[in-house]
């Protein structure tokens, strides 16, 4: 990692168990969860700096807009700056549940 650069990850993380947003979840959103474990290392979210969500058209050919991803710049402990977002729909066949994601990471 170069200083005070973004680095690209695209790995999932796995949120523990018990520890999600139940406010978020309540307003249909994602519950941003308080730790979680990433690159066999748990960390806890310490701020969010900043949230935001994408969307895009129907891939049906529909009219519809779809709300897909949910994006958190978030603080950890131990300390690092991490890009996150939860995948509305999850896409892996082989881990249908992995929706959280580390998008990129930079030192805090």
């Amino acid at each position: 990692m170069t200083d005070n650069k973004e680095e690209f990850v695209s790995e999932a993380l796995t949120p523990t168990p018990g520890t999600a947003d139940a406010s978020a979840m309540a307003k249909g959103e994602p519950g941003l969860p308080k730790r979680f474990t990433w690159r066999k290392q748990e960390y806890r979210i310490t701020g969010v700096i900043r949230k935001w969500k994408t969307s895009s058209p129907c891939h049906h050919g529909g009219n519809e807009i779809y709300l897909r991803r949910h994006w958190y710049k978030i603080l950890t402990d131990p300390p690092m700056i991490m890009t996150i977002y939860c995948d509305r729909q999850g896409k892996l066949a082989k881990r249908p549940k992995a929706r959280w994601w580390v998008y990129t990471i930079e030192p805090s």
